[in-house]
């Protein structure tokens, strides 16, 4: 067997078998063109290393039967690659807020140290960052093995591109945040840059178009929902981890109880929520739509709150029989500086409560007006 056979033999087994003899046949011919040119320069017959060098310079088997394949030779392309940067940037932003959101429950509990707490971020972050980077991988290696791209990066409208402002709020912008006070008062500088950060990021919120806030929360949603259902696994995030017990309530065993009962529920509204933001996106001028969206989406979480309040196990803690019982347990907390875990979560329940209906009044406003709501410059929907 020559050398050309072996490399010829090579090529064709990354072939497909319905092309491959073909193939095979005019690489033959391309070679030996090359071979004979070469020994007419020469005067002489190739050497085994000569043919080797043209063989060489013909490219490597799995090179040369790549330019003979069908569709795109890379997973992300030139095109799609900012857009699979942009998701996720997004996704880990809102898998961060999730890590922080739960570590900060549990050192508060006192079932974790701040140090050890910080160090279980950067754990958790990192693990959520590998499901994340390989989701949209996958993602994008299907789009773009499409025969058409999806209309969002072919059809594109100035006025959206807030969007991508998003994607601004990276490591370089938290270091800045975290140095504007100096590193002399630590606690103080740490919580101004944490309140600078979330005002940045509600500014962009709120500068960003329907469309724009439509992608964005559809990506945080499906975050949440990964890690809702244990797709994307973090550390010590778990309530069946969490071991507080205050004044004689097990409050892990009240949650565990509470998330059993909602857990499948959680998952259809997370589902809404994804869908909803897409066709926000896909229809940003609808304004009807929206308001019925958002009507649905406000109702349900105020149905959420008052099944807290009402019937959940949690509901003996936070339930209020009056408006001064509640207004009584808050007084007496403030005086007394004690800052009951069960009080704190009453105030949280009823706030909630309260923020759904107003939601849900704008949203049918806009349902039954085709208008935006009254005061809505100043009070721009959230991501999620």
């Amino acid at each position: 067997m020559t050398l050309t056979d072996r490399y010829l033999k090579a090529v064709a087994a990354q072939l497909p078998k319905a092309t491959r003899d073909d193939i095979i046949a005019e690489l033959r011919d391309a070679i030996q063109t090359r071979m004979e040119d070469r020994e007419e320069s020469l005067g002489r017959p190739l050497s085994e290393a000569e043919q080797e060098a043209v063989l060489r310079e013909v490219g490597h088997p799995l090179t040369v039967a790549a330019r003979y394949g069908s569709g795109p030779q890379h997973v992300v392309g030139p095109e799609l690659y900012p857009w699979w940067m942009f998701g996720v940037k997004v996704a880990l932003v809102a898998m961060a807020a999730i890590t922080v959101i739960g570590l900060v429950v549990r050192v508060f509990a006192g079932d974790m140290m701040a140090g050890q707490a910080i160090g279980h971020a950067f754990a958790n972050v990192f693990n959520g960052a590998i499901t994340i980077v390989g989701l949209a991988t996958l993602a994008a290696f299907i789009i773009e093995r499409q025969k058409e791209k999806p209309a969002f990066i072919r059809d594109w409208r100035v006025k959206d591109l807030g969007l991508f402002e998003i994607a601004a709020f990276d490591a370089d912008s938290v270091s800045r945040a975290l140095s504007e006070n100096g590193p002399t008062q630590t606690g103080s500088s740490l919580g101004g840059a944490a309140d600078r950060a979330q005002g940045r990021v509600r500014g962009m919120s709120s500068q960003m178009s329907p469309a724009a806030r439509g992608v964005a929360s559809a990506i945080a949603w499906a975050v949440f929902l990964l890690w809702w259902t244990g797709l994307l696994t973090t550390r010590d995030l778990r309530p069946i981890d969490l071991a507080v017990t205050i004044d004689g309530v097990s409050y892990s065993q009240l949650v565990i109880q509470t998330l059993g009962l909602i857990y499948w529920p959680v998952i259809a509204y997370a589902l809404a929520r994804i869908v909803f933001g897409l066709a926000r996106a896909a229809m940003p001028g609808s304004v009807r739509l929206t308001g019925l969206g958002d009507l649905g989406l406000s109702v349900t979480r105020a149905c959420f709150y008052g099944w807290l309040w009402m019937a959940s196990p949690l509901s003996p803690l936070i339930r209020a029989d009056s408006l001064q019982t509640m207004i009584e347990r808050v007084a007496t907390m403030v005086q007394t500086h004690d800052w009951a875990l069960a009080t704190i979560l009453m105030l949280v329940v009823a706030i909630g409560f309260v923020t759904s209906l107003f939601e849900a009044s704008g949203a049918l406003w806009r349902l039954v007006t085709g208008k935006p709501s009254p005061g809505a410059d100043r009070l721009k929907p959230s991501l999620v």
